[in-house]
């Protein structure tokens, strides 16, 4: 387990671990308007003082009719910097790098968040949607890059941006759901324009020390994408890539038969073979065997576990103290924990002192 707890350096930031608890969208837990409540800071609270090297704070709307839920929190106004800031003070206090995922649903914005939900182009599949024009895409721009300097000014470390999962830079990302005929389309350099432009600007609108990361749709359409897009990510200066899915269950790569995980976690692997920059890899690791496997082989350079520390927000300390760790139970057909933390089978109450 020793390469498991080895440290990570990013830009000027010393990183005391491998494991990373990755972005998820608490459920009824933010405020009207996006804002954050004390029930985000508890939940934050209790992942920091569980020992993970980094935090990426859940998916946060960079616009509000860009929200994938009204629930969701928000960063795309000055005064929800505030809440913001008192996330980072409560994370970084337990020692941990502190990014914040930033996000636009696009498409599948859901009806009570917009009655027209846009993207680089109509999908049939959703009603009453359409494709953005052009000084809308600037408009996105502008708030990907406005909501990272306000990032900044919270005191996070850095931003995630959200390519994956079938959100909007996923979309253009991918020529399933990009049909675009203009800049924003046609070809590779095209469907991946937004994002780069998203890029240069934070690169020039936020301190030099400040980490830009992007959670990557692998199989989007295919994994010969997903590599493509990693390496263009490279080349912009991305520092970091968390490699995830895009979404859609066709295509799906094919791992080896004697190969111990599952697609998700083979297309991460898969990419770390193919860049020179940090690659975080996700989905069903669970165990300390399996998360420490992958950094010990060189397989991925940090493991996320995002359920097992909802299991057990105590999960890293637990191990680097040899005590009994929560292990998610993968509950069917949805995780119970996202219904009401309390009905989690796998969590307990641990009784000692400076725990909840």
């Amino acid at each position: 387990m020793n390469t498991l707890f080895s440290e990570y350096s990013i830009k000027e930031h010393i990183i005391k671990n491998r494991v990373v608890v990755p972005p998820m969208v608490c459920f009824h837990y933010a405020l009207d308007g996006g804002f954050v409540s004390d029930r985000n800071i508890e939940h934050y609270r209790q992942l920091a003082l569980g020992g993970a090297g980094i935090i990426i704070t859940e998916a946060t709307a960079v616009m509000k009719e860009g929200r994938l839920a009204d629930f969701q929190l928000g960063i795309w106004d000055d005064s929800q910097v505030e809440g913001m800031a008192r996330i980072t003070s409560t994370v970084k206090a337990g020692g941990a790098l502190s990014l914040l995922q930033i996000h636009h649903a696009g498409l599948v914005s859901p009806p009570t968040v917009t009655t027209e939900p846009a993207g680089p182009s109509p999908d049939p599949k959703i009603a009453g949607s359409r494709a953005l024009t052009a000084d809308e895409i600037g408009l996105i721009r502008e708030a990907f890059i406005a909501a990272a300097l306000r990032a900044q000014k919270a005191g996070f470390d850095g931003i995630e941006l959200h390519g994956a999962h079938g959100y909007l830079l996923n979309q253009f990302a991918s020529s399933h759901f990009n049909k675009r005929e203009d800049g924003y389309g046609v070809n590779f350099e095209g469907r991946v324009r937004l994002a780069t432009e998203i890029i240069k600007g934070i690169k020039k609108t936020c301190n030099p020390g400040f980490i830009i990361g992007y959670r990557l749709g692998a199989n989007s359409p295919t994994l010969d994408d997903g590599i493509m897009i990693a390496r263009h990510l490279e080349d912009l200066g991305v520092d970091i890539i968390s490699s995830s899915h895009g979404g859609m269950l066709v295509n799906l790569p094919r791992p080896p038969k004697d190969f111990d995980y599952n697609w998700i976690v083979y297309c991460g692997i898969t990419v770390k073979s193919k860049v020179n920059i940090p690659v975080i890899v996700v989905n069903e690791i669970k165990t300390p065997e399996r998360a420490a496997f992958l950094v010990e082989h060189e397989l991925a350079d940090f493991v996320a576990l995002g359920r097992p520390n909802l299991a057990d927000p105590y999960w890293t300390k637990h191990l680097m103290d040899n005590e009994p760790i929560n292990i998610c139970l993968s509950c069917k057909p949805h995780c119970r924990w996202y219904e009401d933390s309390a009905l989690c089978p796998a969590r307990k109450k641990i009784e000692t002192a400076g725990r909840d």
